[in-house]
């Protein structure tokens, strides 16, 4: 299956400190691929240069055929690559409803396309459409997490980048938002998805890319991955098998 996303060798140096180093890796349209690596490891520093708001120092960012290394945030999300934040950052002086409907305006295809749901509809989709006149200012964490993703769906993404949708969430509500990024996927956007809850991440992902000091460590299957004696050693700082 042709790659709908290739990195290439992507690098990003901040005042001589290398973020990320020589990253490649492919996702295939249709994939959930995770993305995991201890604190600092480079993942969120990833997502904003595939995402189009950070610049590469160098490498390349293939998307469908094209090269979007150097394309900004508005560019990409026209092309088709939405993202949300492991921080929501919703307009809070706007309601739910309102959010979404800012969203709309916004991604690969416009609102008059056939078949594009209403911010209404959205809201439902992620389960919070009850809430759609309250300000974003007012909304729970687990909520402005669901409003996050609502937000990202509104702009019809082909590639969403989600950016630990579970971090702070109860066990009940980050089932529910896992839940959702299946049937995200099901429906056709490819995911790549950073989280730091191994649990939530192996659960639901079909194929696991583990970054370290800003390079590839490991990639592979969920199962793979957790028996990876260098991953084993990236999360609890020791080799495996050593007590």
């Amino acid at each position: 299956m042709a790659a709908l996303l290739k990195i290439d060798r992507l690098t990003k140096n901040f005042a001589g400190l290398a973020a990320l180093k020589a990253v490649s890796f492919e996702v295939a349209e249709g994939e959930l691929v995770g993305l995991i690596g201890p604190n600092g490891a480079g993942k969120t520093t990833l997502l904003s240069i595939i995402g189009g708001s950070l610049p590469p120092t160098s490498g390349t960012i293939m998307f469908q055929g094209r090269d979007i290394t150097r394309a900004r945030a508005f560019a990409t999300a026209r092309a088709g690559i939405v993202r949300t934040h492991q921080i929501p950052k919703p307009f809070r002086s706007l309601s739910a409803l309102e959010n979404v409907e800012v969203g709309l305006r916004f991604g690969l295809r416009q609102r008059s396309t056939p078949g594009v749901l209403s911010a209404r509809q959205i809201l439902e989709r992620v389960g919070i459409a009850h809430l759609g006149a309250r300000l974003a200012a007012t909304l729970s964490v687990g909520d402005l997490k669901r409003l996050e993703l609502a937000r990202a769906l509104a702009a019809r993404p082909t590639l969403l980048l989600c950016d630990e949708v579970c971090s702070g969430l109860t066990e009940s509500e980050a089932a529910s938002v896992l839940a959702l990024l299946c049937e995200i996927k099901r429906a056709g956007t490819t995911i790549l998805y950073v989280e730091h809850n191994l649990r939530a991440i192996m659960s639901v992902c079909g194929r696991i890319i583990v970054l370290n000091y800003g390079e590839k460590l490991a990639e592979g299957a969920p199962l793979q991955m957790q028996n990876d004696p260098r991953v084993i050693e990236a999360y609890i700082g020791k080799p495996a098998g050593i007590a």
